[in-house]
Formats: C-alpha cells, structure tokens, sequence
C-alpha cells in the first residue's frame, strides 16, 4: 500500500491510484449533473473533463473521510458557472433551427411523458433545476447539495420545494401520486418509489 492510501481520516489526500479509482467511479454522476446544467453532450463532457483535471490537480486539498462526490459537483458547478459568465454574451441557435432538426416523432407513450418531464425541467429556473437534480435525481441530502451550490439548507429546500411543486403543476398533476413508474421522475418529483 502507498503512504497516501494509509492515511488517516481528515487528512489531505493526494492524487495516487485510489483517487484515481474514485474519480473514475464518479464519472456517470458527473456526466448526469453536467448534462442537467447545460443539456449539450459535448458540453457536459468537456465539463466533466475539466472538473477530473482540476480535482486531479488538487487532490490535495480533498479531505479523506468527506464527501469525494460533492467535492467533485462543487468543482464542476463553479466551472460551469464560469464558463456561463464568459458566454454571457454568446447567442447559440438563438433562432431554434438547428434544434428544430433534431427533433423525431416520439415511438412510444413513455417518450411523450419524458419528453414533457424535460420541457417542464427546462422551464425551471436554473437554480431550482440544479437543486432538483442534485437532492432528487443524485440522491444528496439537503445539506450536501446546500453546500455544492453554497447555499443556506433552508434555501436548498425552498428550492427543491418550489421546483416539485412548479413541475407538478406544469405537467398538470394533482400530486405525487399521478406521477408515473418511472424512477427518476418520481425522485425528482419527491413520489416514494
């Protein structure tokens, strides 16, 4: 075994083959959160490259024994938000036609209600769409997704509260219990599974 892997919990961890082991098991959760900030493929994985490269670079400012994962979404969410403040002033497909072109007729119901769960998420202001995705859809807790977003947990569950409630409405539900089979939408709308 490396020093680094011996160490104890609370202390510095550095980037050696444990880190990297944990940072490639975080990639499918960082692709998710990065797609559900900027719904571009490219985007979100340029993101998530970057993210890997500065938390590999700063390996030693991760703490052992915390939260590797928050660490990682705390890490892409300033990225990303950096990246939104340079594009302030860029206009992408402003007039829809390249997205026009990638649109297909839905094959089947289930389609047709994700497609409308997404436009209904879309509509979200960012930040209840960030809080949505992080407490519903990536399972952390009030707490940990407050301190991703560096926010009070009261503020983070007002967020959430007002997003489930603003995608019920808008999908035109009664509550909870008309939300259909499918997992995800049921967290992100706060069903029980």
């Amino acid at each position: 075994m490396t020093n680094a892997m011996q160490a104890p919990v609370g202390t510095p961890c550095g980037a050696d083959d444990e880190m990297r082991g944990l940072l490639l098991g975080a990639i499918p959760a960082l692709r998710a959160f990065a797609f559900s900030l900027t719904y571009d493929l490219d985007r979100s994985d340029d993101l998530v490259q970057d993210t890997l490269v500065r938390a590999w670079t700063k390996a030693d400012s991760f703490t052992r024994g915390t939260n590797l994962t928050a660490w990682l979404f705390t890490i892409l969410r300033n990225l990303f938000y950096s990246e939104q403040r340079k594009r302030k002033r860029e206009v992408e497909d402003a007039d829809g036609v390249l997205a026009g072109r990638l649109t297909s007729l839905p094959e089947q119901e289930i389609r047709v209600e994700m497609r409308e769960f997404q436009a209904a998420l879309d509509d979200l202001p960012l930040s209840q769409r960030e809080a949505l995705v992080l407490v519903g859809a990536q399972n952390f807790t009030y707490e940990e997704a407050a301190e991703i977003c560096g926010v009070a947990v009261g503020t983070m569950k007002s967020r959430v509260s007002r997003a489930r409630g603003r995608l019920i409405e808008t999908l035109g539900m009664n509550g909870t219990d008309d939300i259909g089979a499918d997992a995800v939408t049921r967290a992100a709308l706060g069903a029980p599974p």
